[in-house]
């Protein structure tokens, strides 16, 4: 996989993403009919076809597939989606439809992959798909916990195995504003930052403008800008010399104050925190070789 941003936005998305609220309605292996045939206009949920023997089509958008065994196809929610048969010999295939939303944009509408990968174990995913099966079926109280760690998976492989993914940026009507709001906060870290400047930034109401920010990022301003500090405070104390008090201080921090947002932010005082640092150097070094 490879995705073009700086460590800053990689950091933000990948939070950003995980946030996806996932919710399955249908998965089954089935042996399709000769008459399976369908177009669906701006499908408002996402297909897997895991495609085990047989032949077919698949269509998204204005582009065609023909899937082979071992594949797996997604088709994203939002997109114009066709599927059908071509010969006696059908599709047999194990599929699910599911929903990932984050705030009221599609996760695919976001992000885009390829249409499909090549699946380097079939029968790990066979029995995956199984799995997903039975617990979508179960009555356990945790079904629902296994239900979203499965499709979690699914979209981790088909991200991390598709070669170039893009961030779909138009697709998000408040990405520009919130990502000057973002920028500026980033520049001023250690400056008293108020709602009015970060909501003239981005052109809206003081009152919308906090709502909107939870919706984009999960956290209000003020969580966001400790989230930011609490990050900045981390590096400052594996990689320099700063004493914690000299720290605060970069971050316009009182000492109190920061000692307080650090152990909120991570569990650690920034003292225990720095303690640490011989052992996680060395962890480092052990997984590098």
């Amino acid at each position: 996989m490879r995705i073009d941003m700086n460590p800053s936005q990689l950091t933000f998305w990948k939070k950003y993403m995980a946030k996806a609220k996932l919710d399955l309605s249908y998965a089954a292996y089935t042996k399709v009919l000769k008459s399976w045939n369908d177009a669906n206009a701006s499908c408002p949920f996402n297909r897997l076809y895991f495609i085990i023997e047989g032949e077919g089509f698949v269509k998204v958008g204005d582009q065609t597939y023909y899937p082979k065994p071992g594949e797996l196809y997604l088709l994203p929610a939002g997109s114009d989606q066709a599927y059908g048969t071509i010969n006696d010999h059908t599709f047999g295939k194990y599929w699910c439809h599911f929903t990932a939303k984050i705030g009221d944009l599609d996760l695919f509408q976001i992000l885009q992959t390829s249409a499909f990968i090549t699946i380097k174990d079939p029968e790990a995913l066979q029995k995956k798909f199984e799995q997903l099966i039975a617990y979508h079926k179960s009555e356990e109280l945790t079904s629902a916990f296994r239900v979203n760690a499965i499709i979690s998976e699914f979209i981790a492989d088909f991200i991390e195995q598709t070669e170039t993914v893009k961030l779909n940026l138009a697709s998000t009507p408040t990405y520009e504003k919130m990502n000057s709001v973002l920028h500026y906060m980033e520049q001023h870290i250690a400056d008293n930052v108020s709602i009015d400047t970060l909501s003239q930034i981005a052109h809206y109401h003081p009152n919308y403008f906090i709502n909107a920010f939870k919706q984009f990022t999960g956290y209000s301003p003020i969580q966001y800008m400790n989230h930011l500090r609490s990050e900045k405070a981390k590096d400052l104390l594996m990689m320099s010399e700063l004493n914690v008090s000299q720290i605060a201080d970069s971050l316009g921090m009182e000492l109190s104050y920061f000692s307080r947002m650090f152990r909120e932010q991570t569990g650690f005082t920034p003292t225990s925190f720095r303690d640490l640092k011989p052992k996680m150097i060395d962890y480092n070094e052990t997984m590098l070789k």
